[in-house]
């Protein structure tokens, strides 16, 4: 088995450092976020951490590298208040992943990919046209993360859109059955399939 203590850690070479670090806690969410500028520039970008915070209000929340140089997400989510989180599977995920680069602001991901940009029922924020599940919310707050200058960035889940044959009849949605992708480390994807449920747990007696 492998050791690496932080000092090792801090000395490896700076992609295989990254690489590690990403990709050691486990497979992550594929998501894209979609935006749109004042300006009606739309941008769509990966993110591999979109998390859960809450049902009641429903909130989700998603991480930004530091913003020491420009980051069209953030800046258009301060500007407008409404982005949307959209699901990445299996067709769309070479498109999905270019919109990692580092276009500049008034240059649409949308227009750089086979990605389309739909609008639903008024909201702001463009979706991505044919995601099994696409989110549309609103900017609740934000928390600085002083250990790296990352930020936290919470939304409230206003309009949700599911396929419905993912739907279960007690509301759990199956991603297996719209073939979503998972993101291991920065760069590997994957389709995972389900393999069990199990029961809500209560202690033994």
């Amino acid at each position: 088995m492998m050791y690496f203590t932080r000092d090792h850690i801090d000395r490896l070479e700076h992609l295989y450092k990254i690489n590690l670090i990403n990709s050691v806690t486990g497979f992550k969410s594929a998501n894209l976020i979609g935006t749109k500028s004042k300006n009606g520039i739309a941008n769509v970008a990966v993110f591999s951490s979109v998390v859960h915070y809450g049902s009641a209000p429903p909130i989700l929340g998603f991480v930004l590298r530091p913003t020491t140089v420009r980051r069209n997400t953030y800046d258009n989510i301060k500007e407008t208040g409404y982005f949307t989180v959209n699901h990445i599977y299996k067709e769309i995920i070479e498109d999905a992943h270019h919109t990692s680069a580092k276009y500049a602001s008034e240059i649409s991901e949308f227009d750089k990919t086979l990605l389309e940009e739909e609008y639903l029922n008024d909201f702001h924020a463009p979706f991505v046209k044919n995601s099994p599940i696409k989110i549309g919310l609103k900017y609740v707050e934000e928390y600085n993360i002083k250990a790296n200058g990352t930020i936290l960035v919470l939304g409230e889940i206003l309009d949700l859109y599911i396929q419905e044959k993912l739907v279960a009849d007690d509301g759990f949605v199956n991603l297996s059955e719209g073939n979503i992708a998972a993101i291991n480390g920065l760069d590997c994807y994957s389709i995972p399939k389900l393999n069990k449920r199990l029961d809500y747990q209560r202690p033994k007696v």
